[in-house]
């Protein structure tokens, strides 16, 4: 979606740059929640990010923060979600400009 409004190819890179790479690392990808004081806990829910759902620690360890259904759950929803917002876009002609 971000590359039908982008004016160059650089701009396409705005949204992984400062949006999704510091929601990975708010995110608890890379460290369980239940280590962080109770305030940053709710922050660290709050700003839970795709990549979060799609890392998983059964595979290393054997454990989960949620179970693997609702995990599959929630990122074949937000796939399906993106993917009816971007026909959307593309159906209406929102942000496309013609060749020439």
């Amino acid at each position: 979606m971000s590359g039908i409004y982008a004016k160059g190819f650089d701009a396409i890179s705005i949204i992984p740059t400062f949006v999704l790479t510091p929601l990975t690392y708010l995110g608890g990808v890379f460290y369980s929640v239940d280590m962080l004081p109770s305030f940053w806990q709710k922050v660290s829910l709050f700003t839970r990010s795709s990549t979060w759902w799609m890392v998983s620690r059964y595979g290393f360890l054997g454990i989960g923060d949620i179970s693997i259904v609702w995990n599959i759950s929630v990122l074949v929803g937000a796939c399906l979600l993106a993917l009816g917002a971007t026909m959307w876009l593309v159906r209406t002609g929102q942000g496309l400009r013609g060749i020439g």
